[in-house]
């Protein structure tokens, strides 16, 4: 039986990234966000990726990030790893790592450091220091201003509290390198590789072929069904039913995503107010959809949903 990772949990489920819920007034909704997390580690989660990127880490204050992820750590109660976002300049980075470690959280994801272009040397130096400041194992986040060359993830894959790489960057081929070199250069090694990307299941195929297998899904938010059947398809190779959520769900998904700034999470979070969870708006300076992006994913929700009837009442699934 293949053991669960303290902090990615089990490898064959689904990593949950919650949304970060804000009532009327605009404060963070700790009831409300406690009901968000019960409801993915209901559906079968393998772990909370707490106040990362979709939980709008950047704009949490400090004490709103240590009250959530503490509330993530509660509602878990063990069962599953709870991750929590870290990010912002070294000195922030580290501080936001001590409050997760303080709060109970069983990881970190490390985010890009804030605005500036850093060589490999200086992001290097930073997610060392990052890993250093806690007893916590550390995900690195490649994405925007962090992008790693396979010598530099090799250095980041021997450095102590550092134990996996995820992908948002979306370069396949430096993603098989990077597997290669580290394959090379820490043969027997167990670093753990993500697709990060945001509505990964529209690139599991591609990851899947260079051997990355873990993803963290946002469509687990909001239609938790569509995602654990996508997930389940993917695994046991029902290419049907793989075929048919990526043509009429998760491209018309994606596509939607692209027609407004920041919908990788306010489209997420509308999705879960569809769903019944009042988890409140985006805080600025993201923006809410407008009511006919709503409609289109009302829509996308319901075409997926009727793919997932006919496949279990048709022999074979979808033609």
């Amino acid at each position: 039986m293949t053991p669960v990772h303290p902090v990615s949990g089990r490898p064959s489920a689904l990593r949950s990234l919650p949304v970060t819920a804000f009532g009327p007034d605009g404060t963070v909704g700790l009831d409300v966000f406690r009901a968000h997390v019960r409801a993915g580690i209901d559906a079968g989660a393998a772990a909370v990726f707490a106040c990362c990127g979709t939980g709008e880490f950047h704009a949490l204050t400090p004490e709103e990030f240590r009250l959530a992820v503490a509330a993530a750590v509660e509602e878990t109660a063990g069962r599953i790893p709870v991750v929590a976002g870290a990010g912002y300049g070294t000195a922030l980075a580290v501080q936001y790592a001590r409050a997760a470690e303080e709060a109970g959280a069983d990881g970190l994801l490390a985010m890009p450091p804030y605005l500036v272009a850093a060589d490999q040397e200086g992001l290097l130096n930073h997610y060392a220091a990052l890993a250093a400041a806690t007893g916590l194992e550390t995900i690195v986040y490649q994405r925007d201003n962090a992008i790693f060359t396979p010598e530099t993830v090799v250095a980041l894959a021997r450095t102590p509290g550092i134990i996996g790489l995820k992908d948002g960057h979306g370069d396949l081929g430096l993603m098989r390198r990077i597997v290669s070199a580290v394959r090379t250069h820490r043969p027997g090694d167990d670093f753990l590789y993500f697709n990060g990307l945001p509505t990964a299941e529209l690139t599991g195929l591609a990851y899947r072929g260079i051997g990355v297998t873990l993803y963290s899904s946002a469509v687990f938010a909001f239609a938790p069904d569509i995602a654990l059947a996508f997930h389940r398809a993917l695994e046991s190779g029902d290419d049907a039913l793989v075929d048919a959520l990526l043509d009429h769900f998760y491209r018309p998904l994606v596509e939607l995503r692209a027609k407004g700034r920041g919908y990788a999470v306010s489209l997420v979070k509308a999705g879960v107010r569809l769903q019944g969870l009042d988890v409140g708006e985006v805080r600025t300076p993201l923006t809410e959809p407008p009511a006919a992006h709503v409609k289109d994913l009302i829509e996308i929700i319901a075409s997926g949903r009727a793919l997932l009837e006919e496949h279990a009442t048709t022999p074979g699934g979808p033609a």
